[in-house]
């Protein structure tokens, strides 16, 4: 009884940790040491996301395209020059 309360209780901690990594990966970008979310009211600018993360594959106005080999594709989707969220 005891191991079968362990093994169900170690599934649904490894279940939890993976919807976490799963739903921070997707809402947040890294560039080098910085972790970039727009998940806040008050997300980087546009410059201060150029300064930390480079030039983006493609960019056409408020939305930016990270995809980099070797990278997951990345979609920042900015409002009035702040990052508003993202996808991928």
């Amino acid at each position: 009884m005891k191991i079968q309360i362990l093994i169900l209780t170690m599934g649904l901690a490894a279940a939890s940790f993976t919807g976490a990594v799963q739903a921070a990966s997707g809402g947040s970008i890294r560039c080098g040491g910085h972790l970039l979310t727009g998940e806040n009211r008050r997300g980087p600018t546009q410059y201060e996301v150029l300064k930390k993360c480079g030039e983006p594959t493609v960019r056409q106005a408020s939305i930016w395209i990270y995809d980099k080999p070797g990278r997951p594709k990345k979609v920042l989707y900015f409002d009035s020059g702040r990052l508003e969220r993202i996808e991928g």
